[in-house]
C-alpha cells in the first residue's frame, strides 16, 4: 500500500491554526506518479461539471495569463521527467495542453497542467477576494458559494477565523505583506468516508456520519496549500494539492504507532465546534479509541 506523502496529523500542523511556513520556490508544485490520474479527472470534471469547477471575474485575464506562464516555465524547468514543451504544447501525464488555446481561459489551461487546484485572490477595498478559480477537488465546499467573496466571508464558518477574529485580521496582514520572492505553504487535514477527489458539497449540507465504521472505511484527506504573489498583477495564487489515503495506510508507515497516537491526540483535542466543522461529531470518540487501539497493536514490543 502506498505510503502517505504528507502526515500533518503527526503533530507538525495543529488544526485551526494558520501555520504558514516559508516555501522554497523550487517546491512550489510537486508533481508525482498520480499526475496522469489527476489530470484525467480534471478533464472529466470540466466536461461534466464545468460550472462547479471554474469561475473568473472580468478583469482577471492578465493575472490568469501570468499564472499560466509562471506555471509552465516552472514545471518544464523543474520537472523534465514529467513535463516537456514544444512551442506552445506542453505534454504532461499523457495529455497535451496548448498554452495558446484561446478557446479556454488561461487559468483553466493552467489547471490542466497540475494536480493542484488554483485560485487567484485579489486585494479590494474590503479585503482579499476570490476572483478566479479552477478548483476540481474541493474538500466539502462550493466554489460558486465562495466566488467573489472576501476572505473573511469565505472563512465565515471556520471556527476561529470569522470576521472580527484575530486570525481573520492576521490572514489579511499576511496576504498584504506577502513578498514575490517568498512564497509560503501550510498543511490541512480532514477525515472522509470516501476516497473521491471531487467533494463539492457544502459543509452546511453534508449528511452526518455514522458511529458504526472501521478504519478501513475512513480516508485521511490532506491538503498542501501554497501562496505565491504574482510579480506583475500583484494578485496572489493560492494552490491546493489534495492527497487522499486510507487510514489503513498508517499501518505500513515506519512511524506507524506514533502517527496513530498523534492522530488520536489531535482529534481528541478538537472542541465541539471544531469537531462539528470537520463532520466528526457522531464518530469522534470511536475514532479516537480505534486509533489508540491501532497504536497499541503497532507499538514495538
Amino acid at each position: 500500500m502506498k505510503l502517505p506523502a504528507y502526515t500533518p496529523y503527526d503533530g507538525s500542523s495543529k488544526p485551526f491554526t494558520i501555520g504558514l511556513m516559508p516555501l522554497d520556490a523550487g517546491r512550489w508544485i510537486e508533481p508525482d506518479d498520480e499526475l496522469a490520474r489527476y489530470l484525467a479527472e480534471k478533464r472529466r470534471l470540466l466536461c461534466e461539471h464545468s460550472q462547479d469547477v471554474f469561475v473568473a471575474e472580468e478583469g482577471t485575464q492578465a493575472a490568469q495569463e501570468e499564472c499560466l506562464a509562471l506555471l509552465a516555465d516552472h514545471l518544464c524547468f523543474a520537472y523534465p521527467d514529467h513535463y516537456s514543451r514544444h512551442g506552445d504544447i506542453v505534454t504532461a501525464g499523457g495529455t497535451e495542453v496548448d498554452l495558446g488555446d484561446m478557446s479556454l481561459p488561461p487559468l483553466m489551461r493552467a489547471g490542466l497542467l497540475v494536480e493542484d487546484d488554483l485560485v487567484i485572490m485579489r486585494r479590494k477595498d474590503d479585503g482579499w477576494h476570490l476572483v478566479a478559480g479552477h478548483v476540481s477537488f474541493p474538500s466539502s465546499w462550493s466554489l460558486q458559494e465562495k466566488f467573489g467573496r472576501p476572505m473573511q466571508a469565505i472563512h465565515a464558518d471556520v471556527p476561529g477565523f470569522s470576521e472580527g477574529t484575530r486570525n481573520a485580521a492576521l490572514i489579511t496582514r499576511i496576504f498584504d505583506n506577502l513578498q514575490v520572492a517568498q512564497p509560503v505553504e501550510r498543511m490541512n487535514w480532514s477525515v472522509n468516508t470516501t476516497g473521491d477527489l471531487f467533494l463539492p458539497m457544502s459543509k452546511h449540507r453534508r449528511p452526518p456520519s455514522s458511529e458504526d465504521f472501521t478504519l478501513s472505511e475512513r480516508f485521511a484527506r490532506v491538503e498542501r496549500q501554497t501562496l505565491r504573489k504574482l510579480p506583475v498583477a500583484g494578485d496572489i495564487v493560492f494552490t491546493i494539492r489534495v492527497y487522499v489515503d486510507p487510514i489503513a495506510a498508517i499501518e505500513h508507515h515506519p512511524r506507524a504507532a506514533e502517527l496513530a497516537t498523534s492522530f488520536a491526540t489531535q482529534l481528541a483535542a478538537l472542541d465541539e465546534q471544531q469537531t462539528a466543522y470537520k463532520g466528526l461529531t457522531l464518530q469522534k470518540a470511536e475514532f479516537v479509541q480505534k486509533l489508540h487501539s491501532l497504536a497499541q497493536q503497532l507499538a514495538p514490543a
